[in-house]
């Protein structure tokens, strides 16, 4: 597959491989530890390490594309200005008739492959949806640049993370969030239908079509609160995203949204987006993050926390031992790290800002999508004729 997407690759000197006129959007991919920041200057002041390649293509001492704005790319694309950077490389705002975002692969072969990959599957979500129904992002076309995969998708808004912490981490109600978790659980139904687990869902791989807002004055909190005039989302960032059929990496998901199987390496499937789409939720719910470390026992021990005792035929079944002893967590509550989880966790229902029918049944779909065994898991298809649904689909 990969010597076949290389060839094609190679092949793409003057041709577009994917055109469409379906809408497009992309991740800005950063990790939660850094700062999230537009770059205004995408320039580098270390020319002694870039590698030259051409008289005019140069790459820095990471595999990025030096570029500045202005530059045209295929005699096409106007870049602008940049939007984000991550591991895989740059995204890039251009000009091409209109505003488009441009995803700029590191010129190294790993990520190459990745890119390629990702160019797989969202030439398929193009052709399975051509109607436009799934909120998914689509692709308006890709080429290569010397090395660099660059593919090309619409300019949207804020991800959901972003619009999050620019407005002050303030949740959001329950009708957004009932709206949003609509729109998403259908578009990651569309992918599990076609064999396909996205593994990287998060709120920095959900962006708003548009970020638009109202600032209004919230007397509660006696603070500015925005107010999205939107609320259409679309997921992002298939750069990860695995066919049924296809080898399963051992780790998938991004820390804070991993599913439990993937921590104990007990295997996954499509539950695992289920998972992180339940994290997602309730971080949507409260405005920040409900399980916050970066170690895996820990990880395990929040969990117990909120969702109480990991059962224990799963950790008879773990390759990670370190992690079990007697067929339990093997956690002492009274260290500094279990003070810290009883001081950041509480249990699920405890998290819940208001007793009412409406709570009551989000966080009853919350409890069932963040069940310990994925096999009892409940799937997108139930978790979307759940009825919390029910004021949208009269």
């Amino acid at each position: 597959r990969l010597e076949c997407r290389e060839r094609r690759a190679r092949e793409k000197d003057g041709n577009h491989c994917s055109q469409s006129s379906t809408h497009r959007g992309l991740s800005r991919r950063s990790s939660r530890e850094r700062q999230r920041s537009r770059h205004c200057s995408p320039r580098s002041d270390s020319r002694s390490h870039r590698r030259k390649r051409t008289k005019s293509i140069e790459d820095d001492e990471e595999g990025h594309l030096v570029y500045h704005n202005g530059d045209m790319l295929r005699a096409r694309y106007e870049i602008i200005g940049t939007l984000g950077e991550g591991a895989f490389g740059k995204v890039v705002e251009c000009l091409d008739h209109s505003k488009v975002a441009l995803k700029i692969i590191k010129n190294i072969e790993r990520y190459r492959e990745a890119a390629l990959s990702e160019v797989d599957v969202l030439e398929q979500i193009n052709s399975l949806d051509e109607e436009k129904i799934f909120a998914c992002v689509r692709m308006l076309d890709w080429f290569d640049h010397h090395g660099h995969i660059c593919i090309v998708f619409e300019l949207l808004g804020l991800s959901t993370y972003d619009f999050l912490k620019e407005n002050g981490f303030m949740p959001f109600s329950l009708n957004q969030i009932r709206c949003m978790a609509d729109q998403i659980f259908k578009a990651v139904q569309f992918l599990h239908l076609n064999k396909l687990t996205h593994t990287d869902l998060k709120p920095e791989n959900i962006l708003f079509v548009e970020s638009k807002y109202d600032i209004k004055y919230n007397s509660k909190m006696k603070r500015d609160e925005r107010t999205l005039n939107k609320l259409d989302v679309k997921v992002v960032d298939f750069g990860n995203a695995t066919y049924d059929h296809e080898h399963h990496t051992s780790v998938v998901s991004t820390r804070h949204y991993r599913a439990p199987e993937v921590i104990l390496e007990l295997g996954w499937n499509q539950a695992c987006d289920v998972w992180s789409l339940g994290c997602i939720l309730i971080e949507f719910y409260l405005g920040l993050t409900l399980f916050q470390t970066h170690d895996s026992k820990e990880h395990l021990a929040m969990m117990e926390r909120v969702l109480g005792p990991i059962p224990a035929h799963l950790l008879q079944k773990t390759k990670k031992r370190r992690y079990v002893h007697h067929d339990k967590l093997d956690w002492d509550e009274h260290s500094s790290a279990g003070r810290y989880v009883r001081k950041h966790c509480k249990p699920l229902k405890q998290y819940m800002s208001s007793k009412t029918p409406e709570h009551e049944l989000l966080f009853d779909l919350l409890q069932k999508m963040m069940e310990y065994d994925s096999s009892k898991r409940i799937t997108l298809e139930q978790a979307i004729g759940h009825p919390f649904f029910n004021p949208i689909r009269k």
